[in-house]
């Protein structure tokens, strides 16, 4: 795209927006909350607390005391 063009957002025609949602209908949508979303960040803590863990007790605790 050259500069001197014009930029057309997709957003600008209403074939590419959502139909508009009742506020009911999205209140039940997000009832439960994102569940999604806190299972992977669980999981993600949960490896890097055992790869911190697997790291003081493999490398760390082995050499002893320094100094």
């Amino acid at each position: 795209m050259h500069p001197e063009e014009a930029h057309e957002s997709a957003a600008g025609t209403l074939k590419h927006v959502a139909a508009p949602i009742r506020p009911h209908d999205a209140a039940e949508a997000l009832k439960n909350g994102p569940i999604g979303a806190l299972v992977v960040s669980a999981a993600a803590v949960a490896l890097l607390f055992l790869g911190w863990m697997a790291f003081y007790f493999l490398l760390f605790m082995p050499r002893g005391p320094i100094g």
